[in-house]
């Protein structure tokens, strides 16, 4: 194990993030509009990913569809070193396999707990993304609306008003969804490049490869991911209060709350923007991660 395989990881994720940052605005934006509210009830600031990003452009900016990028790319970087870096590891130590072939059950067990350290060393990050992406005009703004001018103003303010505790919050939620997540990414991307390579395909092209692989990755990930994405975007954007008046006291809670008022469509709200922000995320970040490590391997 070594410090490589950390820094490829980070820079795998910071790279794809720069260009699926705005579909991470449009899907936060939706899984925020008409938040505990049945689906007759919910306003329609946004009526979808292509509208959503229309509005958001309208309103805001064109460069409102990149809100929250600095403290995105940070997130990419630090989660996706943990993530793949500890993934990478264990792949190279032969944690994953079984007789030189990849142990489905080894691998999904790696994966998931680099998916879940990860998402501890993240979640101070994901708590400020999210937050900067929500803030909009008056006329399309949906959840709580937290006034900050930047990444360094929203660390400061909420340190002041929520303490530390205010950097972890939905934590349980963010390292569940991120240990299912990578444990369905890392181990089918694994699975998928072995029997590829098995049955003759893209041996000699190792982009390919990785593309391919990756691209199956997306669907799986989405939907096992899209519901704790929801709850965690919820928790992210509440805040902390000391009068105890908070929409959702935890992730059973808001599991909860979310089913009994929107139904199961409430969980899958931001389906559409999320699934393209995830397939090229996952792609880009599985290919550019695969080939770093093969120039890196190439060199030693």
């Amino acid at each position: 194990m070594s410090a490589m395989d950390f820094i490829i990881g980070g820079l795998a994720g910071a790279g794809a993030t720069i260009f699926t940052n705005p579909m991470d605005v449009v899907k936060t934006r939706l899984q925020l509009q008409g938040e505990l509210r049945s689906r007759k009830e919910q306003p329609r600031q946004y009526r979808g990913l292509f509208h959503g990003l229309y509005v958001i452009a309208k309103a805001d900016g064109v460069l409102a569809l990149q809100k929250g990028l600095t403290p995105a790319v940070v997130f990419g970087f630090c989660m996706n070193s943990v993530r793949l870096g500890t993934y990478h590891a264990a792949e190279v130590q032969g944690w994953t396999q079984s007789n030189g072939s990849v142990n489905v059950q080894k691998a999904a067990f790696w994966a998931g707990a680099s998916g879940f350290m990860s998402g501890l060393v993240a979640n101070p990050m994901s708590v400020v993304k999210t937050r900067l992406q929500a803030a909009a005009h008056p006329s399309v703004a949906v959840g709580r609306q937290h006034m900050y001018t930047g990444t360094i103003d929203a660390l400061m303010k909420i340190y002041k008003t929520e303490g530390f505790r205010g950097f972890f919050a939905g934590v349980h939620a963010s390292c569940l969804r991120l240990a299912i997540g990578s444990s369905a990414q890392l181990t089918t991307f694994s699975i998928l490049k072995e029997q590829l390579i098995a049955n003759g395909f893209c041996q000699n092209s190792p982009a390919l490869l990785a593309c391919v692989a990756s691209l199956a990755c997306g669907i799986l990930c989405v939907l096992l991911e899209t519901p704790l994405d929801v709850v965690s975007t919820r928790i992210f954007n509440q805040g902390t209060s000391s009068k105890g008046d908070l929409m959702y006291k935890g992730v059973f809670d808001c599991l909860k709350k979310i089913l009994k008022t929107e139904g199961v469509y409430g969980l899958y709200k931001g389906f559409g923007p999320l699934y393209l922000r995830i397939a090229p995320h996952t792609t880009l970040s599985l290919v550019i991660w695969d080939m770093l490590n093969i120039t890196f391997e190439k060199k030693r």
